[in-house]
């Protein structure tokens, strides 16, 4: 009868404990506010969008290659705070060296929060590059390459010189970033 009582007295215990653990993680039932199912952290849902080419669909031949044009992008749904975004483009299905390493085509960052995203073929003013946009640009052959837009909200600007690589600006990134969106589009090149 001890064991029993005992027991019952345990559950009853836990569960209270877990209730109240549950109830001050607020209505989405994790700390963070997130809108999944197991809680977690909480970043806003930036949004970015382009009339350019559905996101996962193909890209069209203006936006490839080295003559291409960049696409422009609207960005909404930053979080108050946000002073710039950086963007990373790459082709996801390359490896490079015998590295997980992929192919970079393009990164700017510094572009205002004002400007609410980038105009086709050009740069909202105090936006910086590495290099001119180069576009997708997959060999030829049946499979489609993935080329991810990556945007980065950030609460300052950065320091670095049109000279940086993609490490120094993940660096420089680091402790900045108060949100982030990715758009993806599909490219092949037709075979012969």
């Amino acid at each position: 009868m001890r064991t029993r009582i005992a027991t019952t007295v345990a559950v009853l215990l836990t569960v209270t404990v877990l209730g109240v653990d549950l109830a001050a993680q607020g209505p989405q039932g994790g700390r963070g506010g997130g809108r999944g199912r197991g809680g977690g952290f909480a970043l806003a849902p930036l949004l970015m969008e382009t009339d350019a080419f559905p996101d996962g669909g193909i890209v069209p031949q203006k936006f490839a290659g080295r003559g291409g044009i960049q696409p422009g992008f609207t960005f909404s749904n930053a979080p108050e705070g946000t002073v710039s975004y950086a963007i990373i483009f790459h082709d996801l299905d390359v490896a490079l060296k015998n590295s997980p390493e992929d192919v970079l085509h393009w990164m700017v960052w510094n572009v205002p929060a004002s400007a609410k995203g980038i105009p086709e073929g050009k740069l909202p003013d105090g936006a910086v590059q590495n290099r001119n946009y180069f576009g997708p640009g997959a060999p030829a052959g049946p499979r489609y390459h993935h080329y991810v837009f990556e945007l980065y909200a950030l609460n300052a600007n950065l320091e670095l010189t049109p000279m940086a690589t993609r490490e120094d600006l993940l660096a420089a990134m680091q402790g900045k970033v108060v949100a982030k969106a990715a758009y993806v589009g599909r490219y092949r090149t037709e075979a012969q």
